[in-house]
């Protein structure tokens, strides 16, 4: 037994302890045997540092991990980074604009070798930090999706929906970031609220009989416009379907088309179709007939105006930014009498209305995203889904909380072609090469496409790289082996047995590997599918850098330690919610374990140490019983918490049992009683038990709080074995023992109850009162008899017969009623007048409180803070008042 210091410090213990357990290899011990049980990160990318919402993320993943590990299974956490296509390269290209230099100074090669270099000098910065939060991951087998093995999987995967003609090259729109020049995927895009301008449009009719109004937050789009949609129900324009419109500026002639998506109650009625600028009009203009090839483009890769294919944009509007060319397009249709001013509340006229305007941005670029049709390849998502969404529905994957699988279904019923090309150089450039007639050739590598074009035939690689999540998708199988590994179980590690995840990455990463596990796998790549929602800020906003309210876990690590973190993160998981970010409740965790510390430092200071049996230990007193059944009950708890993914349910299963049962009461039921200078001791029995109970906290806190619980492990008994490898606790109901429990129970409601009465009447802590009993049956009498001594010392009452005389306290516990004489021991009228005036304040302050809260006016109008707060106050002074009310009561 090593002596604990007298105070706790989770820096003192947590690099030490993570560094045995990595260097002695504890997260993956060797058990061949055993039973597997995978789980993967998901992986962060190479670039980034810890974030709040990673440290919930991988706190729960250890927690299952640390718990599988526990239960005897040969328990895999797979971990590894991500390329990161976008950011990694944007980073690189950040340190070289310091030295003056530009990515196109250096061939492709080159920049590739330089973004090598920079993720083995600075990348991986996320790593160290997920070991300071204690995750238990298989270190020694750490992946990355640009390493040879993945990257052949990547390739592999490519070529193989190629040729089953699930992949394939079109033309379609894109977001496209001018900023990065490239394409990205809707994750990427930041819509922000903007104070934008809506103008109104006059389309003369070609055969000059009038005119078509249109509405646009876009009017420079109006160059590469082509047609005119209106609803095919809408009566004021069934005669000019058919019709065509000379667009002002162009004299580009444009049909009118029936469209539903044209809305009769929205505007005019009629809709502007830029089929190359806008997602919704590309099927407009799909459904006209219109083919993507043939569908006009006015912007290059930097959103400037370039000539369309009819050449009808005039030559002075060309290389003009989009906000230019929106200026000078205004200004030709007013000056041409094609702009119609619009008429403000007081009369006057402008050119535009005001809007607020949902803009989409690049979340990295930080510049306005536009709809681009470009030649990009596609996955056939609609296909692969189909699996995919009835493993779903026959819970071969099973997503908790279900109330995620309406939302899942939603989206994969309705899923659009998967863009999968970037036009970046770091990445997994694209195996496809073009000959010089058009055709494409798609292979593994140059020589096999080489030999399927022909010798003597010129091939030019595709410059493009695959997006990052394509090759993320692949991570439940080709970390493991995957292709080379042919066994399409990978040694029972396939399918993964849990995901835990974001809801937000739900369909850019947990669908896809849906997907694409089934298709290559012939199984689903996980079991289940664990949804966990976000930490947001205390007053519940999402946390974000513009708004100052992020929150740094390491500086919480730092102030509180990594263990008061996780039990946080893990007692405020709930399913379903978000988690409010609260400082107070992290530093609450750190009492808790510093109550636990100092019950270890107890222990020791009585001769209590680690078990030496993983059963529980014979015991003959009631107390001993209670505490064992108590402790059972527990694991109970938690067990069943644990496999309906309930954290918030494990977490405070725990710690009430550890707070309240063991510390405050079994610790105080057992205490040995001095006489004198001499010290008592705790009985043998006692000691044994409450070694044992001991033992089993720190397993069963281990998942959650695995620092300090490997330190007080170590320092309760000499260890033949880490913390980390023991054995999970058995939840055997054959320690339950109904009467022990029933008694002590009593006995703590009985005494809670007695120290009530002492603190509302204003008893001084060391008077000793007698206790006069009415009404006890048999049991009670029994009862009172066995446990004397233990009231004597928590309850400072000595047993008394006769009947109380004279002003007294009054305590009902089951059918016995409990008298406390105060006479001589407080001023009886001067309580009962303190009482009375403490009551009608409590009261009156909680009908001022209700009356406010029955103001519709305050309630609609106050901060919801403001509202929430007269709610919890209103609660306390009831509580108060109801207290005080029974405190008086019991004065009689």
């Amino acid at each position: 037994m090593t002596e604990l210091p007298k105070t706790f410090d989770p820096a003192a213990i947590e690099a030490r302890w993570y560094d045995h357990w990595e260097s002695t290899g504890q997260f993956r011990p060797d058990r061949p045997n055993a039973e597997p049980w995978t789980i993967v990160n998901p992986p962060p990318n190479v670039t980034g540092s810890l974030h709040i919402g990673h440290a919930l993320d991988n706190t729960l993943q250890d927690i299952l991990t640390r718990h599988a590990r526990l239960k005897g299974k040969d328990a895999l956490w797979v971990v590894g980074t991500d390329h990161a296509g976008i950011a990694t390269q944007m980073v690189v290209e950040r340190q070289m604009a310091l030295k003056q230099q530009k990515r196109t100074d250096f061939t492709r090669e080159e920049f590739v070798a330089k973004v090598w270099d920079w993720k083995a000098e600075s990348g991986g910065e996320i790593t160290r930090q997920l070991r300071r939060l204690g995750c238990s991951m298989d270190w020694a087998n750490e992946r990355f999706t640009m390493d040879e093995g993945f990257s052949k999987a990547v390739l592999k995967v490519f070529v193989e929906l190629h040729r089953q003609g699930l992949l394939y090259r079109d033309k379609r729109l894109v977001n496209w970031d001018p900023g990065l020049g490239t394409a990205i995927s809707d994750l990427e895009v930041e819509t922000r609220e903007i104070k934008g301008q809506f103008w109104h449009l006059r389309y003369p009719l070609a055969d000059g009989s009038g005119f078509i109004e249109v509405a646009t937050t876009r009017p420079e789009t109006m160059l590469a416009d082509m047609a005119v949609a209106v609803n095919p129900d809408d009566a004021r324009y069934t005669a000019l379907i058919g019709q065509q419109v000379r667009l002002p500026i162009t004299g580009r002639l444009i049909p009118i088309v029936a469209d539903e998506h044209a809305d009769p109650e929205l505007g005019s009625g009629a809709v502007k179709i830029t089929p190359g600028h806008d997602f919704n009009d590309f099927e407009v203009g799909r459904r006209a007939g219109i083919e993507a090839r043939d569908m006009l483009n006015m912007l290059d890769a930097k959103a400037r105006v370039v000539q369309t294919s009819d050449g009808l944009i005039p030559a002075d509007l060309l290389g003009l930014t989009t906000a230019e060319a929106r200026k000078a397009v205004v200004a030709r249709l007013k000056a041409e009498g094609f702009l119609i001013p619009h008429v403000d509340k007081d009369g006057e006229e402008h050119d535009s209305e005001p809007r607020t305007i949902q803009t989409p941005y690049g979340d990295r670029s930080g510049v306005v995203i536009e709809p681009w049709l470009t030649d990009q390849w596609y996955v056939d998502a609609a296909t692969l889904a189909k699996p995919a969404i009835e493993a779903v529905r026959s819970e071969a994957i099973k997503i908790v909380p279900r109330t995620w699988e309406k939302t899942f279904f939603n989206w994969m019923e309705n899923i659009q072609p998967w863009c999968v090309s970037r036009q970046l150089w770091w990445g997994h450039q694209i195996p496809a090469w073009f000959a010089d007639d058009g055709r494409i050739f798609v292979a593994e590598t140059e020589v096999e496409a080489q030999a399927e074009a022909g010798e003597g035939v010129a091939l030019t690689r595709d410059p493009d790289v695959l997006d990052t999540w394509f090759s993320s998708a692949l991570w439940p199988f080709a970390t493991m082996g995957w292709p080379e590994n042919g066994d399409l179980t990978l040694g029972g590690r396939y399918p993964n047995d849990v995901l835990i995840s974001g809801f937000d990455i739900l369909f850019f990463w947990n669908a896809r590997m849906m997907m694409q596990g089934i298709h290559f796998m012939k199984d689903v790549p996980f079991r289940t599918l664990y949804l966990h929602g976000l930490v947001r800020a205390a007053d519940g906003a999402k946390m974000s850098k513009s708004k100052g309210n992020t929150v740094d876990p390491l500086g919480l690590i730092d102030k509180y330690g990594a263990d008061a973190l996780r039990f946080f993160m893990a007692a405020m998981e709930s399913q379903g919610r978000d988690i409010k970010m609260d400082e107070k409740r992290v530093e609450g965790y750190r009492n808790f374990a510093t109550k636990l510390w100092n019950a270890s430092r107890f222990a020791q200071a009585n001769g209590i140490g680690g078990s030496t049996t993983l059963e529980p230990p014979a015991a003959s007193l009631a107390v001993n019983k209670w505490i064992i059944a108590e402790t059972v009950k527990t694991v109970q708890a938690v067990d069943l918490a644990l496999a309906d993914y309930r954290f918030d349910g494990a977490a405070n299963a725990i710690y009430q049992f550890v707070w309240s049962r063991f510390c405050d009461w079994y610790l105080e039921l057992i205490k040995p009683v001095s006489v004198g200078e001499e010290r008592g001791t705790i009985d043998p029995e006692s000691k044994v038990v409450a070694g044992w109970v001991l033992d089993q906290i720190l397993v069963l806190l281990h998942p959650f709080m695995p620092f300090i619980t490997e330190e007080l492990w170590h320092a309760m008994a000499p260890r033949d074995h880490d913390l980390i490898v023991a054995q999970w606790p058995m939840a055997d109901a054959r320690s339950l023992d109904p009467a022990a429990e029933q008694e002590i129970d009593w006995l703590i409601r009985l005494v809670g109850e007695i120290r009530a009465a002492r603190t509302e009447l204003n008893v001084p802590p060391g008077a000793r009162l007698p206790l006069h009993v009415r009404d006890a049956d048999a049991q009670t009498t029994e009862r009172l008899a066995r446990q004397s001594a233990v009231l004597a010392r928590l309850a400072r009452v000595d047993r008394t017969d006769g009947d109380a005389t004279g002003g007294a306290a009054q305590v009902v516990v089951d059918e016995a009623t409990f008298v406390l004489p105060l006479e001589g021991v407080i001023d009886l009228a001067a309580e009962r007048t303190r009482l009375t005036k403490a009551i009608a304040a409590a009261e009156k302050e909680r009908a001022g409180l209700s009356g406010r809260l029955g103001n519709p006016s305050f309630v609609e109008r106050a901060k919801p803070e403001a509202v929430e707060k007269a709610k919890a106050d209103h609660a306390d002074k009831a509580a108060e008042a109801e207290r005080l009310s029974a405190a008086l009561a019991r004065l009689g």
